[in-house]
């Protein structure tokens, strides 16, 4: 088994992942973000996350840049009081930022990677806004919607957990972390051609 790479020592970007901390939360829709972070760290042998930033943080090599990795423990509501604390911590502004996150106006298993847009009504997003500002990209993760917009029924959706087969579930993770990676890698422009069309 080849050795560990040491992590360096400081975050040249900034990858969010959304969700709600708690193992009742663990793999529902609205923690997407969280399980796309749980894919890259896998993929990229990221040391275990520590406590920071009120949340969980790990910073490693991602495509040759050096991020970190964090999931807000604020829960959604409160996310960028935890993204802001983040930035601020490690020198970093919004257009450093990343932010994945699972979105329901989006068909189950599409991707959306994009600056900016509107919150959609997510309040991860809406807290974003205030305490970050709107100059981040992101990438949007398909969830798709309830049939209702009875918004106590679309909660209770989000809160859910997955209802498609396992392996779709993983494959759409999967591509959510590939676009993180493009992102890195080439730029907004090359990851958002590749996977919005």
């Amino acid at each position: 088994m080849a050795a560990l790479r040491k992590a360096p020592a400081r975050a040249d970007r900034l990858i969010v992942g959304l969700g709600n901390p708690g193992a009742e939360y663990a793999r529902t829709r609205h923690n997407a973000g969280f399980l796309v972070l749980d894919v890259l760290a896998r993929r990229h042998r990221l040391p275990k996350p520590a406590r920071a930033f009120e949340g969980r943080y790990a910073v490693g090599e991602v495509c040759g840049v050096a991020v970190g990795l964090l999931a807000p423990h604020t829960f959604m509501n409160e996310s960028g009081r935890s993204v802001a604390a983040a930035l601020r911590g490690l020198g970093l502004g919004p257009a450093d930022l990343l932010v994945v996150h699972d979105h329901i106006d989006l068909g189950f298993g599409r991707i959306r990677v994009a600056h900016d847009g509107g919150t959609g009504g997510h309040n991860g997003l809406k807290s974003l806004r205030e305490l970050v500002g709107r100059d981040f990209d992101r990438v949007r993760v398909g969830v798709d919607r309830p049939p209702s917009t009875d918004p106590d029924i679309v909660a209770d959706y989000v809160l859910g957990p997955f209802a498609e087969p396992a392996d779709q579930v993983t494959d759409l993770l999967d591509r959510a972390a590939d676009a993180v990676e493009l992102w890195l890698s080439d730029g907004l422009e090359a990851a958002a051609t590749r996977f919005n069309s």
